[in-house]
């Protein structure tokens, strides 16, 4: 089916459920590292990925410019250190929604994380969610949320053979998937409950607990897809 529509989902917390792990395995890379004392309210961050946060404590730490080439190094260290936890679970009706998508609507899917590449590919292996590394976007080497986003959309757009999708649907648990679906002027969903309250501030239209709330038809009468 020809894609004309396009779906950009965030992972933790939205598709699988590895918030806390993942941020345990952060903190255990940067720690390895030599950085202690983290500031753990991302809020505080110009920019909620991992590569920015391991940067600025980087910085803060040794008070000397960061290199994207300690990436590879600090990668392994958190990989190896998140595939001992239990393996990751999907959030409810994940797996089937993105089948969903591929298989039976005009939407393209993509993926953009803040997390780091490989255990980005992790979770969504451990978790049986259907994805395409193609069109998978991490912060290994960029540090803005909406790099990342834009960047995942540039390759869905590649992937799918299509010059420009006529819809963009991004979809998040945080605050800052929010905003950034705000400043690239992309429709935006809410995933999970934790940040409901930032949801309502924001004026988010439509909200989902899990997937099984989720329903295509409400959202294309909310944002008037046709």
């Amino acid at each position: 089916m020809k894609k004309r529509k396009l779906i950009v989902l965030d992972i933790d917390d939205t598709l699988t459920s590895s918030e806390e792990k993942h941020t345990n395995s952060l903190l255990y890379a940067m720690d390895k590292f030599g950085i202690k004392n983290v500031d753990t309210d991302w809020r505080n961050y110009a920019n909620a990925t991992d590569s920015y946060i391991f940067k600025v404590n980087y910085e803060k730490t040794f008070n000397k410019e960061f290199s994207l080439e300690i990436i590879p190094e600090f990668e392994k260290i958190m990989t190896d250190y998140f595939i001992g936890f239990p393996d990751s679970k999907e959030v409810l009706g994940a797996k089937k929604i993105v089948d969903f998508f591929i298989e039976k609507t005009d939407y393209g899917v993509c993926f953009a994380t803040g997390s780091i590449l490989k255990p980005a590919y992790l979770k969504l292996e451990q978790a049986g969610v259907e994805f395409d590394k193609e069109v998978l976007e991490a912060s290994n080497t960029i540090f803005t949320r909406e790099k990342i986003v834009q960047s995942a959309i540039n390759k869905a757009k590649i992937f799918y053979k299509v010059e420009d999708f006529e819809h963009v649907i991004s979809f998040g648990d945080g605050l800052w998937d929010v905003t950034t679906a705000a400043n690239l002027d992309l429709h935006f969903v809410g995933v999970n409950t934790k940040n409901v309250e930032d949801f309502k501030k924001k004026n988010v239209k439509y909200h989902i607990n899990n997937w099984e709330d989720f329903s295509l038809d409400e959202v294309e009468k909310v944002f008037n897809i046709s």
